[in-house]
């Protein structure tokens, strides 16, 4: 039987198509990774989710709790580097760079851990985010609590594999949309950090370690940050009835509260499902996975999966882009600096909404239809690679805040396409394990990032080099 006629069958009912089979339902398919039992009860569950619950109020709100683990993840990146220059003009640590180090250490614990258990015992268990609580600190401290800062937002990334499971498929666009938030994350921590550093700290020309307390209160009231975290955990775990991803349920023999799962989505959408449990019994054959260690998850059971998805780890490979302290002499006032910054900040909202409205636009049907997800990763990652190029030419502040505005905008779609195609390329119940080991790649490439900035003065141009060749890589390979 062909796929085609695999899919016509099974429009018509699982009943009609499981009389037609011979095949071994628990047999592990290495094209996708899990077995043909479980992509039979994941059938039934997308078409309930697309049919008869659809996009409404629950998919709505979790879309905004989701976007508040995104935001609150680049709050947290980009409000730890904001205010550093302004520590290291009042305490004048040895090495202030330890405090983003640590960051990143813990990131990356974090980063491994909370997908892994995302698998294991479910997706609901990540963290959303700690109350950061450091501005009274000095350098110890700071570094202490950067790390486990870094350890609590670590797990973002599962919030989209949550999210991306209890959506219909026509809506699966929006998670690309959701990395506006990250975008939004960003523009926070800079207004915020506008408006409190740069009217309540020294001037640029105070000596470093000269600088009071008194006078240079602005980066421990911008660290008040922590406050919206807060708040973001309680909507999460005091608000809002978040349930467990069906799918991570049938995965791990639980039917019965999928289906619960289910009547909850319909319920708060003011809806009604006609699945029900003996339509997922009816497939023979157990879609629970078995016992399995790091090493035994089939994120690379076949060749196509497992080109596929070291390409995608590959690509998070990608370090951040450090454009804040190359900035020519001339108008240096702390107020300009954070500035420009908001001004850079505003610009990476429309790169993920370009995105988003791109991905759709060329995936569709018809006339238009070339590329998708593959096409504008691949623009935007040249584009990127690009801008950065050229930022290296910058001989004014003009020019640099030019270069890194559109930068920005490139960039922020570029990111916003690779944060929805990660969870949508690994096995649903792999999505954790693989989001995870992406994200981890990338956080381990985010400390090593500074080092080649402080050893070679083109890090920036280095940094080009390697977005153009993944954009080629992304090109090369079309299952996208």
């Amino acid at each position: 039987m062909t796929s085609n006629d695999k899919e016509a069958s099974l429009e018509k009912g699982i009943g009609p198509y499981l009389e037609t089979q011979a095949e071994d339902l628990t047999e592990l398919n290495t094209e996708s990774g899990v077995n043909r039992a479980y992509e039979l009860k994941c059938h039934l569950i997308n078409k309930c989710l697309q049919e008869e619950i659809g996009f409404g109020r629950y998919q709505i709100e979790l879309f905004v709790l989701t976007g508040f683990g995104w935001m609150a993840d680049n709050i947290w990146l980009q409000g730890v580097a904001i205010v550093l220059p302004q520590v290291q003009q009042e305490l004048n640590p040895v090495r202030v760079e330890f405090a983003t180090l640590a960051l990143y250490v813990g990131l990356i614990i974090g980063a491994s851990l909370w997908g892994v258990l995302a698998d294991l015992i479910g997706r609901r268990s990540h963290l959303m985010g700690i109350r950061y609580r450091s501005a009274g600190s000095p350098n110890f401290t700071l570094r202490s609590v950067s790390g486990c800062l870094g350890f609590g937002v670590g797990g973002k990334t599962i919030s989209g594999a949550l999210y991306l499971e209890h959506i219909p498929g026509s809506y699966q666009w929006t998670l690309t949309l959701l990395s506006a938030w990250w975008a939004i994350g960003q523009l926070v921590a800079s207004v915020v950090a506008w408006g409190f550093i740069g009217n309540f700290s020294c001037a640029s020309d105070v000596p470093v370690g000269q600088c009071p307390k008194a006078e240079n209160m602005g980066w421990r009231y911008t660290l008040r940050l922590g406050a919206l975290t807060l708040l973001m955990f309680i909507c999460r775990f005091f608000i809002f009835n978040l349930q467990e991803s069906p799918k991570y349920l049938i995965a791990n023999g639980r039917d019965e509260e999928a289906i619960k799962v289910m009547e909850h989505l319909a319920r708060k959408n003011g809806k009604s499902i006609s699945l029900t449990l003996d339509q997922l019994q009816e497939i023979q054959g157990s879609a629970t996975l078995p016992p399995r260690t790091m090493l035994q998850v089939p994120l690379f059971a076949g060749r196509k999966l497992a080109i596929n998805s070291s390409i995608t780890i590959l690509l998070w490979r990608l370090p951040p882009f450090y454009l804040r302290d190359r900035v020519p002499s001339g108008n240096s006032a702390v107020s300009v600096t954070y500035r420009n910054y908001t001004i850079v900040s505003v610009l990476g909202i429309p790169g993920s909404l370009i995105a988003c409205a791109v991905v759709d636009w060329t995936r569709r049907s018809g006339k238009y239809s070339f590329g998708g997800r593959k096409l504008v990763m691949a623009v935007s990652t040249t584009l990127t690679g690009i801008f950065l190029f050229l930022f290296t030419t910058s001989n004014s502040q003009a020019a640099v805040l030019g270069y890194t505005c559109t930068t920005s905008v490139t960039s922020n779609a570029m990111y916003g396409v690779l944060y929805a195609y990660t969870p949508e390329v690994f096995p649903a119940p792999h999505r954790g394990t693989g989001d995870s080991i992406a994200s981890s790649f990338n956080r381990i490439t985010g400390i090593l990032s500074p080092v080649i900035k402080i050893a070679t003065t083109s890090a920036v141009g280095a940094t080009g080099a390697n977005v153009n060749g993944w954009a080629r890589k992304r090109i090369e390979y079309p299952w996208v």
